[in-house]
């Protein structure tokens, strides 16, 4: 027998089935990865294009109130000078016409802010002091938790209170964006609660309806920007322990940066390439859904036969 032969040939303890079931294994995984590809670039040509959308709106509606604010304050200063000319009394001071114009100019601001997000998940309603937002999260179709944000329109603006998790960077996104573009800093927030209600919404579905593939202790934090658990691999001879950990370097998405599946190092060859197609998946798929094509792959072979 040639050396090369006997170094081919499938090992004697294997099922003679088991390259159809693997190959069959593999169709479907390699089908999901071009499922998840096409929709994550889908989805990325929608956030373009919605990106592309809010900066024109950001650009006109910004140039719109440039306009509003510059009419506005003349406007003011004219009545003042008209009101104090006809009674006799001084002038009002120009830096205060300024000043009340400027807030005038935030409210009214404000109102068309509103109309503008309300499409968007964000709603608020004028208050005494300024504005109470409310900032709606969903995920995969679903209407999730909805955040409060009540903010006074002062010089500077500031967060009166809020209910906002703690772990979510609100005061570092209002540092950068709060004075200068209200917008950006409700788009930005509305980001990273929206992202951080799908992590956990990921996790919460895959320990309630997947539990059957789970197993040991799961390691997460409250942000659920950090994942780790173990999940069985059933073959048709035996079931295999697989260790997966999960990092979202991106705080404003829900799928991971970094994915890395583990198991034995005396596994067979063919768990060690399952393990790096598992880890891809969990790079380009929701948690749950992932979880739905291993089990459709480990049904597939009983279904054919």
């Amino acid at each position: 027998m040639e050396p090369s032969r006997a170094y081919l040939s499938p090992p004697s303890f294997l099922p003679a089935c088991l390259p159809g079931v693997l190959s069959r294994l593999e169709k479907l995984e390699a089908r999901a990865r071009a499922l998840a590809l096409k929709q994550e670039e889908a989805e990325q040509q929608q956030r373009q294009e919605v990106a592309r959308l809010r900066a024109r709106i950001k650009q006109l509606r910004r140039r719109r109130d440039e306009l509003k604010g510059k009419v506005s304050l003349q406007q003011a200063a004219l009545g003042r000078r008209e009101e104090a000319t006809s009674s006799g009394a001084e002038p009002v001071p120009t830096a205060r016409v300024q000043e009340r114009a400027l807030l005038q100019w935030k409210v009214e601001t404000v109102e068309a802010m509103l109309r503008v997000f309300y499409l968007t998940g964000i709603s608020g309603k004028l208050t005494e002091r300024g504005v109470c937002f409310c900032l709606s999260t969903a995920y995969d179709g679903n209407y999730l938790d909805s955040y409060y944000l009540d903010i006074v329109i002062t010089q500077p603006v500031r967060i009166h209170r809020h209910s906002v998790p703690i772990f979510i960077p609100l005061k570092r996104i209002a540092a950068k964006y709060l004075q200068t573009d209200v917008r950006c800093f409700l788009a930005t927030l509305s980001a990273h609660l929206n992202a951080y209600v799908g992590r956990k919404y990921q996790a919460d579905y895959l320990q309630k309806h997947f539990s059957a593939f789970l197993g040991g202790h799961w390691q997460k934090n409250s942000l659920y920007n950090m994942l780790a658990f173990n999940y069985d691999v059933t073959t048709e001879s035996s079931t295999f322990p697989f260790r997966v950990k999960l990092l979202y370097g991106d705080l404003d998405r829900s799928l991971p940066t970094e994915a890395s599946v583990s198991c034995k190092e005396d596994v067979p060859a063919s768990l060690l390439e399952k393990a790096a197609t598992h880890s891809s998946l969990f790079m380009n798929m929701a948690l749950h859904k992932a979880f739905d094509t291993f089990r459709k792959a480990a049904e597939t072979p009983d279904n054919t036969e």
